[in-house]
């Protein structure tokens, strides 16, 4: 029961921090501080998404005409328009966190469920290496003989890979986990990795 509760508040943590960035997506205000260099990641969904949000803002509208019952039609509304302000909150929330490049390291995101922070030293070799995945979570573990890989999955794959020097322990949704290798996705993978390993030479 505490587990499932745990769960439950997370989701609903994530889901009002989600709500919070659609002032920033509406102003085109990227959460990218002074001196980082920002590297998009939703460019592979971003028409699905779409696509959701429009059938489901139609599906309200023809909901509330069709159903002739006041108290069940109310249920219906307030249902689909909470569905479609989740799915606006998490289309936001993946456009204006992007990931942060700067001269101290590589802040890895995905929407407002996830941001750790590798820095330059801990890192071995940055290169562009696509994989599809499977699933649907946007973060994975692979566990192999090197050791624990983090995978941040956007539209079933992941296109960069960071090999790290020793293991790092980076603050998961889940808990803490020690990871020897991260691969997240981006739209331009060749210039991010391109800037890391400037970085890195630098």
């Amino acid at each position: 029961m505490s587990r499932w509760w745990s769960s439950a508040r997370r989701l609903l943590a994530a889901e009002l921090r989600s709500y919070r960035t659609l002032p920033r997506w509406v102003l085109r205000r990227p959460d990218a501080p002074p001196g980082t260099v920002p590297f998009r990641y939703v460019g592979a969904v971003l028409p699905v998404l779409w696509a959701f949000i429009v059938v489901s803002s139609i599906e309200v509208v023809v909901v509330h005409v069709l159903v002739p019952w006041p108290t069940v039609r109310l249920v219906l509304d307030v249902l689909g328009i909470w569905g479609v302000l989740w799915m606006l909150g998490f289309t936001a929330s993946q456009t204006v966190r992007p990931h942060l490049l700067d001269a101290t390291g590589l802040r890895v995101r995905h929407g407002v469920s996830l941001d750790v922070f590798v820095p330059w030293e801990a890192v071995a070799a940055v290169a562009v290496h696509r994989r599809s995945r499977e699933g649907s979570r946007a973060v994975q573990l692979d566990e192999g003989p090197d050791g624990v890989v983090l995978n941040v999955v956007v539209g079933s794959q992941t296109t960069v890979d960071v090999v790290l020097r020793e293991p790092l322990v980076l603050p998961l949704p889940a808990g803490p986990q020690r990871v020897t290798a991260v691969r997240l996705a981006a739209d331009d993978p060749a210039g991010l990795a391109a800037r890391a390993r400037a970085a890195l030479a630098a």
